[in-house]
């Protein structure tokens, strides 16, 4: 009987971890990729991750690894769950050993300096890979759980769509398809900073109103900017658009959101982080995206008044009285370029 080929599973964190047991758990074995070696042996003789996903038993299917070559070349197919700081750095070495793999990014992030998403610096690491996005509300913890969840898989590549929707479709994980990767993964990467704003909102016992504003407006907001952008606007009434911005904006499971409760309750931002110990993409995807923003003249009131408060020393107080005395706008005032 043949061998069944192993995936892979790139980045030891949370996600990473939820992934490769979801795998597992549905009959594949796993290679689950990290840098620290330390971390895989444990993982390897306690059969959990203390470090991201404490209490979550690891399935007798996945391997712990710190052999990066030997498993890129051993799998075909690649679920790449590393931070958005540190994907071009561990895999542009790796580049020729990425010809024809199917490489399905998981990390909802901005890369600093380029405003590159994380599928686009797969496709300049590795021109000829077959690359899709996995995106939706998906909180780890849940994943691992076993929570009823769905998701979407991204790529105009219909036969890596089929073929991921193949390996992680099961009992409690549904996963629909989409031919629009960039507004799929850029709604994955916006919404974290809203979650930030919830967190602090929360953190500051603001109302239901309150926090059902501070949602939809995200949800207008981000719309608008992805749209100058080119993506599709319908995208964002999926899962990955809305879907994923209502639990991270209202989930204490959720990293971004745990980052502004702790804003909120009067810690400083390197405080919030380090109390987290996990990388809450949010932070880094609100400096460049302010930036963008300003650049391609998109009006964004949220994320200059978040900047405002991580970076200029403003209140969310301060910031809300402001977004409340501007001049109101229309409810939804984006228009999609294809006609919808």
């Amino acid at each position: 009987m043949k061998q069944q080929q192993p995936i892979a599973v790139l980045g030891g964190g949370s996600f990473g971890t939820a992934i490769a047991n979801l795998l597992a758990g549905n009959g594949h074995p796993v290679r689950h990729w990290m840098r620290d070696a330390e971390q895989a042996e444990t993982m390897r003789s306690v059969r959990e991750n203390p470090r991201y996903l404490k209490g979550v038993k690891i399935h007798a299917n996945v391997e712990p690894v710190t052999d990066l070559a030997a498993t890129l070349a051993d799998c075909q197919l690649i679920f790449v769950a590393l931070p958005s700081s540190a994907l071009r750095a561990v895999l542009q070495p790796q580049a020729q050993a990425l010809v024809g793999k199917l490489l399905v990014s998981t990390t909802k992030g901005v890369e600093p300096g380029t405003f590159k998403l994380m599928s686009q610096i797969l496709e300049e690491i590795a021109p000829q890979a077959r690359i899709g996005v996995l995106s939706g509300p998906n909180l780890a913890r849940e994943v691992a759980d076993q929570a009823l969840t769905a998701s979407v898989v991204a790529s105009e590549d219909e036969a890596l769509c089929r073929q991921v929707q193949a390996v992680l479709h099961g009992r409690t994980f549904r996963v629909y398809a989409s031919a629009d990767r960039f507004g799929v993964e850029l709604g994955g990467a916006l919404k974290n900073v809203y979650a930030i704003i919830a967190g602090m909102a929360a953190a500051l016992g603001m109302g239901e109103n309150t926090k059902s504003m501070l949602i939809t407006r995200a949800l207008a907001e981000m719309t608008r900017f992805a749209v100058k952008l080119g993506a599709n606007p319908m995208t964002f009434l999926g899962l990955a658009g809305v879907g994923d911005l209502i639990v991270t904006c209202s989930s204490p499971k959720s990293r971004n959101y745990q980052v502004g409760f702790a804003l909120g309750e009067g810690l400083s931002l390197e405080d919030a982080i380090g109390r987290l110990g996990e990388v809450a993409e949010g932070v880094n995807t609100l400096k460049v995206l302010k930036a963008r923003s300003e650049e391609l003249q998109v009006y964004m009131p949220l994320v200059t008044g978040l900047h405002a408060i991580l970076f200029e020393g403003r209140t969310l107080t301060q910031v809300i009285e402001l977004l409340m005395r501007a001049e109101p706008k229309t409810d939804v005032d984006f228009i999609s370029p294809s006609g919808f």
